[in-house]
């Protein structure tokens, strides 16, 4: 059994009307570039890390020659009458054992925050890469897929389109179900090729979750910093759940012979 450790890196006020959004690593990490460029553009504290013995056994050699761990961080950022949580980080867990952990010790520091939507975001891996990916979404209640495909235009039709969604993006669906916690999935079209980077659906995703939470996001800014994504740290988290990826791929099969895979 793994044991996860929550650092409090700052302390809050007792939260209400909370929402949690998701993007940890992934197919094409798509969920971690659109979460990490919303982070990085209002401007959000970090406010727990998490670590487990259950990571990776490895470290990362940074810009600077020294090593670091992997991470995954919980950060906020009210804005207007809204607390946002954001979860990001380098890896997620790999195994089936550590998710469900996570997931419920996560869920327990939501529900103390006064939680009352998750969005959890990731790629839907194709065969061929998409001219104009296209953002699906999944839910756990029928009003929160409702309100997305309205305000957003999403289509809810993944019924053969992926199978089991894997990882934290899809346990935490579940899960928050059984606390009666409303939760969504964005998941965009993306290239299955393990080193694919898929910014093309990254930038569907923050521009779904950017109409609907009414961020003030500049999404040129997104386009213009495509080509200074740096390839190698998005490679060490595409390199860090290779295991998960490859339990992914190996599970999910689509119908008419064609591979799709799903990841958080």
């Amino acid at each position: 059994m793994a044991e996860w450790k929550i650092e409090e890196l700052d302390r809050l006020p007792r939260l209400n009307n909370s929402i949690l959004i998701e993007g940890l690593p992934g197919i094409g990490n798509v969920g971690k570039i659109a979460v990490d460029f919303i982070v990085d553009e209002i401007k959000c504290k970090p406010t727990h890390s998490f670590f487990s013995y259950s990571f990776p056994h490895s470290v990362f050699v940074n810009d600077k020659n020294m090593v670091e761990l992997p991470s995954i961080i919980l950060s906020h950022k009210k804005i207007g009458k809204v607390n946002y949580l954001f979860l990001t980080g380098d890896i997620q867990p790999t195994d089936e054992v550590s998710c469900y952990e996570f997931c419920d010790k996560l869920l327990d520091l939501m529900q103390e925050m006064g939680c009352t939507e998750i969005i959890t975001t990731g790629g839907i891996g194709l065969p061929e890469q998409p001219k104009r990916p296209k953002v699906y979404c999944t839910g756990n209640e029928k009003r929160i897929i409702s309100e997305y495909e309205k305000t957003c235009r999403l289509d809810n039709k993944l019924y053969g389109i992926v199978g089991p969604i894997i990882g934290v993006s899809g346990v935490l669906l579940g899960l928050a179900q059984k606390r009666n916690i409303p939760a969504i999935a964005l998941l965009a079209e993306t290239f299955g090729h393990p080193l694919h980077i898929g910014t093309a659906g990254a930038k569907e995703i923050i521009k779904t979750i950017t109409k609907k939470q009414r961020f003030k996001l500049d999404i040129k800014k997104f386009e213009k910093q495509i080509s200074e994504i740096d390839a190698d740290i998005i490679k060490k988290t595409a390199e860090m759940d290779e295991v998960s990826k490859q339990i992914a791929t190996k599970k999910l099969k689509g119908k008419r012979g064609k591979e799709v895979s799903y990841i958080g």
